[in-house]
């Protein structure tokens, strides 16, 4: 289905680079609370995948060792912009979070927002946080996942079909990505 491939995502979210940032404040929140359980320690290598126009930096702890990747190079352009505020040790590559071009166990924190219920492959990205992950580190989740057990409702249902074309699969589950 060509609404599940790196293509698509790549163009969609290239057209939604100018105004991503409106959408994406809404997650602030738990963005922050996400990071802050994460306990992020100066000299640590975190890694965001998916990390859109950078939106979590302003969270994550002065002194970290940050690598951002995106599929999309206008949004990595605007991960670079949004850092010279900022001023993070910071690396950005275009990257598939599927097929991560980093060694195994490089990687103290993997930090996964608003990217498993985008990608393709859900499955894929997690396997690969956890191999470039370090034994004892850590990975932060936060998507719009349907709650376990619960079945979508109608109207949630019916705005999947327009917001998994547009944007995201607002009715992915998480249990089976981690089985």
């Amino acid at each position: 289905m060509i609404f599940r491939t790196n293509a698509w995502n790549r163009f969609r979210y290239t057209l939604y680079t100018p105004v991503y940032d409106a959408i994406g404040r809404w997650f602030a929140p738990y963005r922050r609370q996400s990071i802050d359980q994460l306990a992020i320690q100066p000299g640590e290598r975190v890694l965001l995948i998916g990390a859109g126009t950078g939106l979590d930096l302003e969270h994550i702890p002065k002194g970290a060792d940050i690598l951002a990747t995106d599929l999309t190079p206008l949004m990595v352009q605007q991960i670079k912009v949004r850092n010279r505020l900022l001023g993070h040790q910071l690396e950005v590559r275009v990257m598939d979070g599927q097929n991560l071009d980093l060694d195994a166990q490089s990687v103290d924190v993997v930090i996964l927002h608003l990217i498993l219920a985008v990608i393709p492959d859900p499955v894929a990205c997690l396997r690969e946080a956890e191999r470039v992950l370090k034994p004892g580190g850590r990975i932060g989740i936060m998507d719009k996942f349907l709650p376990p057990g619960e079945q979508a409702p109608m109207w949630r249902r019916w705005t999947n079909i327009f917001t998994f074309i547009l944007a995201t699969d607002i009715n992915r589950r998480f249990e089976p990505i981690l089985d």
